[in-house]
């Protein structure tokens, strides 16, 4: 006869390589918290509607207690052959404290004990990884502020476009991370809902009470489809999409980062602690962190897909496939908590060269539309201003020289409409100056957008602890 905690049908053991094929135990252990957070609550609820005793409920505690200081202290020996973190807690309670807990068990499945254990370790998860975004946001803010008056160029098609301002860029990324705290908050929501009590799929004869185990475990809202509870993995799903996209924004921060701090444009140098060295070349300084930030957003998308093609074909309810929800989804908790924290520290140890960015708009054709822009405000028709501006960048080239260089009579030569204050017009300083329009680059502009970021920060922190204080401690 098998020795599972299940076996009671079976006349045979688990073939050995099965065991290890679909054990969980080596990636699901992780979830201890939450799984004796959750048996307590169980256990408590048992007790309060008479369908345990307070005797074995106290022991049940007790038990599970002592299971908690066990592990956290590394000495609780994890089985392969208890396939999962659920049946290695439950099996030492039993042989700690005998018959009592055996009836931990009682009205709950491991298909409903799984899906809280996720859901609670999703929400802790989430709250984290808020906390995370709102330091990288506080770093991009910093900086920002620090390099107010900075001007860089800004880029379409990798092309050098109009000048910007250096803080203007990276509040852009900070307004990613706004959309990506909200994301998550939506994950938060639907993983606080509460899926124990609805058994393996159909709920269970006895008299439970859901509504005071949610209580316990402060969760918002209970599922009210016992199929869908233990079958639900959308809130799995929704993070892996919010960790995508989020992800993708930083992998976007790390090749501009890349760019910026190699030798053709060298407009930022990385903190030594943030770089290393070429095993043959000793002049290397190698931008690593922001590569494997860049190379690992590959590998956080592959689990959302990983995850959204194990569960397009399910019936309902549970299946074992849906074991596959968990590495995924751990691995790239993982991989966005430890991106977000290199980068609000590589975002704060990145020294800026405001002589490079400067020389950078200087010599350029980046201030063409503000001469353009010049001609419209003195009566001509856009199209025919940016023909004119077209042939003076024109003619600067066949020269080897800049707009800057251009005398008056040869702005006249092109239209009469230039006079002496062209030069003044297409300064770097006046061209950001005069993008003043909301959202735009303009010193005022992106003084209003520091102000806001100030308060949207302020609101994400209050959201954060909030949510931080509801989640279980043990």
């Amino acid at each position: 006869m098998s020795e599972k905690l299940w076996g009671g049908r079976f006349s045979k053991s688990t073939d050995e390589m099965i065991n290890e094929f679909q054990a969980s135990i080596d990636f699901d252990k992780r979830m201890y918290h939450e799984d004796i957070a959750g048996s307590i609550a169980h256990a408590t609820m048992l007790e309060k509607c008479g369908i345990i005793s307070g005797e074995d409920k106290d022991a049940i505690v007790k038990g599970l207690r002592d299971i908690l200081g066990q592990i956290e202290a590394g000495k609780f020996d994890f089985s392969v052959d208890l396939e999962d973190i659920h049946m290695n807690i439950e099996k030492r309670l039993t042989d700690a404290i005998g018959e009592a807990g055996g009836r931990l068990h009682t009205a709950r499945s491991r298909n409903d004990q799984v899906a809280l254990d996720t859901h609670m370790y999703v929400r802790r998860q989430v709250t984290e990884v808020e906390s995370l975004i709102i330091d990288l946001q506080q770093a991009l803010v910093e900086t920002a502020e620090k390099h107010r008056e900075v001007i860089m160029p800004g880029y379409t098609h990798l092309q050098r476009a109009q000048p910007i301002l250096f803080a203007h860029h990276l509040m852009a990324y900070f307004a990613m991370l706004v959309r990506d705290f909200a994301r998550f908050q939506g994950v938060y929501e639907r993983a606080d809902i509460m899926p124990l009590g609805a058994g393996a799929l159909a709920g269970t004869t006895f008299p439970i009470d859901r509504e005071f185990v949610a209580q316990q475990l402060n969760f918002e809202s209970i599922y009210h489809n016992s199929l869908d509870a233990v079958s639900d993995r959308d809130y799995i799903m929704e993070f892996l999409s919010a960790a995508s996209i989020l992800m993708v924004h930083l992998s976007r921060l790390s090749e501009e980062t890349i760019l910026w701090c190699s030798r053709e444009f060298s407009f930022v140098e990385l903190d030594d602690a943030h770089c290393t060295g070429s095993s043959m070349m000793p002049q290397k300084k190698n931008p690593d962190v922001s590569e494997l930030v860049r190379g690992k957003t590959g590998r956080v998308i592959g689990h959302l897909m990983a995850m959204l093609v194990a569960v397009k074909g399910l019936p309902l309810a549970y299946n074992k496939d849906l074991q596959e929800d968990k590495e995924g989804i751990f691995d790239a908790i993982d991989t966005v908590k430890f991106s977000l924290a290199v980068y609000a520290q590589l975002i704060r140890g990145m020294k800026v060269r405001e002589e490079v960015t400067r020389k950078a708009v200087e010599e350029d054709f980046s201030n063409a539309t503000d001469l353009a822009d010049y001609l419209v405000k003195k009566g001509m028709p856009f199209r025919q201003a940016h023909a004119v501006a077209g042939r003076a960048v024109h003619e600067c080239i066949e020269k080897g020289i800049w707009l800057k260089d251009m005398t008056l009579e040869d702005f006249k030569k092109l239209s009469p409409l230039f006079e002496d204050d062209i030069k003044e017009a297409i300064r770097p300083e006046t061209c950001v100056r005069n993008r003043n329009s909301l959202g735009g680059t303009s010193y005022e502009q992106v003084n209003q957008q520091l102000e806001s970021a100030r308060q949207l920060l302020a609101a994400e922190e209050k959201y954060y602890a909030e949510s931080a204080s509801r989640q279980v401690n043990l």
